[in-house]
């Protein structure tokens, strides 16, 4: 384990590499873009994201060094962590009059359940949808998905779907879309902050920002939400999910698919054909 750790940092390559990409998203530095009333931040963390995934299919990368890599991104992350809650010290007196909207808003997370199943289910998907769409699919909803239907499970396939696609694309979509949320409509950009709090590290530093961009004499302030969000999401999402994400998710599920299945044609045939069939196991003249 100790040798892995110390290949980490002697694989010079990986670190120039991730150091030349770094140089030149600097010098494409920041643009916005104007949409309608709104204004989508393009950051150099974005262009980063999309330079590595390409970077990713040629030569230059190895998937051994794409493994390292990964590990390193969570190491940076600690550090990440940290600096949100050095800032978050001084923003206390806000943190705790905004108490119960950070808590409370775990719950609004799982108002997604409501918007992605049903899609899903009408997209064809079966019970993947289930893993797919009772959270985000981080870490702690991998593990659970994993502990109660296992990883080669349709739940588990769909989890695992999800937190693949988070990871490559879940940056991006949250970085371009908060920005933009967040200059186009009228609501404060506190909650923004809270909102930017999904569980994920990376995520959340995404969405954050074009926020601190967006509102640099709030930035502050918006980074202690955002840190704050963060962590009692990573703490109480997993509960959120046990007792009331994946339960709903299931009943959902369940009621979505029964609906489905007796407006189905094809379902209602095969139906009838099941009831003829046992009629005349009982009593075969009565076909005639």
């Amino acid at each position: 384990m100790e040798g892995n750790a110390a290949g980490l940092w002697k694989d010079w390559k990986l670190h120039v590499l991730v150091l030349a990409i770094v140089c030149v998203t600097e010098l494409i530095g920041q643009h916005s873009i104007s949409v309608g009333v709104g204004i989508i931040l393009l950051l150099p963390m974005l262009y980063a994201v999309i330079i590595g995934i390409a970077v990713y299919f040629t030569p230059l990368v190895t998937k051994k060094q794409s493994e390292k890599a990964e590990t390193l991104v969570y190491i940076t992350l600690t550090l990440l962590i940290a600096k949100f809650g050095v800032q978050a010290g001084p923003a206390l007196p806000q943190l705790i009059e905004a108490g119960p909207a950070l808590i409370l808003q775990e719950i609004g997370n799982l108002g997604t359940i409501l918007i992605a199943l049903p899609i899903a289910i009408l997209l064809g998907l079966k019970r993947e949808s289930i893993g797919m769409t009772h959270s985000i699919g981080r870490e702690p909803n991998l593990a659970l998905i994993t502990d109660k239907f296992g990883l080669s499970s349709p739940e588990g396939r769909g989890v695992m779907s999800m937190y693949i696609f988070g990871t490559v694309f879940g940056s991006i979509f949250l970085g371009l879309i908060s920005g933009f949320l967040a200059t186009a409509t009228p609501l404060h950009p506190y909650s923004f902050g809270m909102a930017t709090g999904v569980g994920s590290g990376s995520m959340a530093a995404a969405s954050l920002g074009p926020l601190v961009a967006a509102f640099p004499d709030m930035a502050d302030t918006i980074t202690a939400f955002s840190g704050a969000s963060n962590l009692l999401t990573s703490v109480t999402g997993l509960y959120a999910s046990i007792f009331i994400g994946l339960p709903l998710t299931e009943k959902l599920y369940k009621v979505l698919t029964k609906r489905k299945n007796n407006h189905d044609p094809i379902m209602e045939m095969e139906s009838n054909i099941e009831v003829i069939t046992e009629e005349e196991k009982k009593n075969p003249k009565q076909r005639w």
